[in-house]
């Protein structure tokens, strides 16, 4: 059943705080092709499960684990590479992910600030975000803007910082068990949407197999 629109007297949040890849987009599968392709090309092993390992991850640590399996280029190297490979996928199809577009024009249209807060690097967000066709995000945290990658507080924090709101008036969005716990600890109320590698319940977060449905007026009754 589809939820009703929120009433006058319910809190909306302060603001939506949205994480990029395998939330906004599905594209891991892009990620994990890239990571193949270059230890693959180092003579190395990796599998599709090493690469699910990654999910969420920052992109730092998943270099270093790239290099102890042959990559012999530098951490800035392997990212720099990654990158440029993921953006050239999304350059053929952005792959959004089912629903999420249809809660983010919902929560622009009732005038939330929203953030993107992604690991990745802000070229290929910025990328993302022209793709979407309207002003979707007001901020857009990236890897390389933070300090402390995810599942440090530290991305969800400058987020909020940034849109000048208090963090657990914010709701975020997140498919990662890194992403999840970074939000978690930041403060905000949390939905969790895995997709690619399955979460467990938990009282720490609004647990969903899918945005298809999901409604602001969710978002703002799991606030409440």
């Amino acid at each position: 059943m589809t939820a009703a629109s929120p009433t006058s007297a319910t809190r909306l949040p302060a603001a939506v705080l949205w994480d990029m890849d395998g939330t906004l987009v599905d594209t891991e599968p892009y990620w994990l092709q890239a990571e193949s392709d270059l230890v693959h090309a180092a003579g190395g092993v990796w599998t599709p499960e090493d690469g699910l390992q990654l999910v969420g991850s920052g992109l730092e640590r998943s270099a270093l684990i790239l290099q102890s399996r042959g990559v012999e280029l530098t951490v800035e190297e392997v990212i720099a590479t990654l990158t440029d490979r993921v953006r050239s996928q999304i350059g053929g199809a952005v792959p959004w992910r089912a629903g999420a577009r249809e809660l983010l024009t919902e929560i622009r249209d009732a005038g939330i600030p929203t953030a993107l807060v992604t690991m990745s690097r802000r070229d290929m967000a910025l990328d993302i975000v022209a793709a979407l066709g309207f002003e979707g995000f007001d901020v857009v945290v990236a890897g390389n803007d933070v300090a402390n990658a995810k599942p440090h507080p530290e991305p969800y924090l400058t987020a909020a910082e940034q849109l000048g709101v208090n963090v657990t008036e914010c709701v975020a969005l997140e498919d990662s068990e890194p992403g999840v716990a970074s939000a978690v600890a930041a403060g905000a109320t949390v939905f969790a949407l895995p997709l690619h590698i399955p979460l467990p319940p938990s009282p720490a977060y609004v647990l969903r197999e899918s945005m298809v449905g999901l409604r602001l007026a969710d978002l703002a009754g799991a606030l409440a």
